[in-house]
């Protein structure tokens, strides 16, 4: 699946899922994703987690007009460090209105460890 978000494609990140209400995004860990303590920086966790949550509400179909959105809240809660491998980003609209839906979003491991969650509102454009 293409990303349109030269941001996210910069840090390897890729779109493997993504339909009406959910997107799902994987990463594999490089050394520049790591801080000095050599675990997951944790704005890269709230940026994967900032992009699953955004895109589960903006999905469109194929060959209609983009949809974009903004950011209005997001509240992560980091649960355990990540030090290799891939992680899986993944954000499911809970409920949507005319223009702000809610999502909550989760960050695991490949091996299914729960890393962050988050919760968030965001605004259609």
């Amino acid at each position: 699946m293409q990303l349109s978000n030269p941001f996210l494609h910069s840090l390897g990140v890729e779109l493997v899922a993504w339909s009406d209400g959910g997107a799902e995004f994987h990463m594999p860990i490089q050394a520049q994703h790591l801080n000095r303590q050599g675990m997951l920086h944790g704005g890269l966790i709230a940026t994967l987690l900032d992009a699953a949550c955004g895109y589960a509400g903006l999905h469109s179909p194929e060959h209609e007009e983009e949809v974009h959105g903004v950011t209005v809240m997001l509240n992560i809660s980091y649960l355990s460090a990540a030090r290799e491998g891939t992680v899986i980003a993944t954000g499911k609209v809970t409920r949507s209105g005319r223009s702000l839906y809610f999502v909550q979003g989760t960050l695991l491991s490949d091996k299914g460890e729960l890393l962050a969650t988050a919760q968030g509102a965001f605004k259609r454009r």
